[in-house]
C-alpha cells in the first residue's frame, strides 16, 4: 500500500506562486508514475499535470500550461508541483496520485492511490 501526504498548500495572491509537494510512504522509484489533480467547490476532479516513472515525460492540462511544472525527486520519493501566476480559477484542493505503472498519464481512474489533498486558494 502507497500512502501519499501533499503539502504546500495555502492562501496566495493572484499571480502569485506556490510549491505543492507529495512525498510517498515506499520507495516509489520509476515504476510509479505520478499526477496532480484538482477539485473546486461543485466541480469534478480535473487532471492538472502528471510524469512518468524516469520523469522523462510530462503532460498539462491546457488552463496550466506554461505556469506550472511536474517534476520528481525519485531518491527522496517526492514529487513537486510548482505554480507560477495563479489565478483565482487555480483554486481548489490538489491531489496526489500514483499509478503503478511507470507510463504518464491523464486519466483519472488509471491511478491507484490517492492523497488527502492540500487546498490552494488564490484571492486578493
Amino acid at each position: 500500500q502507497v500512502q501519499l501526504v501533499e503539502s504546500g498548500g495555502g492562501l496566495v495572491q493572484p499571480e502569485g506562486s506556490l510549491r505543492l509537494s507529495c512525498g510517498a510512504s515506499i520507495r516509489t522509484s520509476s515504476r510509479f508514475a505520478m499526477g496532480w489533480y484538482r477539485q473546486a467547490p461543485g466541480k469534478e476532479r480535473e487532471f492538472v499535470a502528471s510524469i512518468s516513472g524516469t520523469g522523462g515525460s510530462t503532460y498539462y492540462a491546457d488552463s496550466v500550461k506554461g505556469r506550472f511544472t511536474i517534476s520528481r525527486d525519485i531518491g527522496k520519493n517526492t514529487v513537486y508541483l510548482q505554480m507560477n501566476s495563479l489565478k483565482p480559477e487555480d483554486t481548489a484542493v490538489y491531489y496526489c496520485a500514483a499509478r503503478r505503472t511507470s507510463g504518464a498519464s491523464p486519466l483519472l481512474w488509471e491511478y491507484d492511490y490517492w492523497g488527502q489533498g492540500t487546498q490552494v486558494t488564490v484571492s486578493s
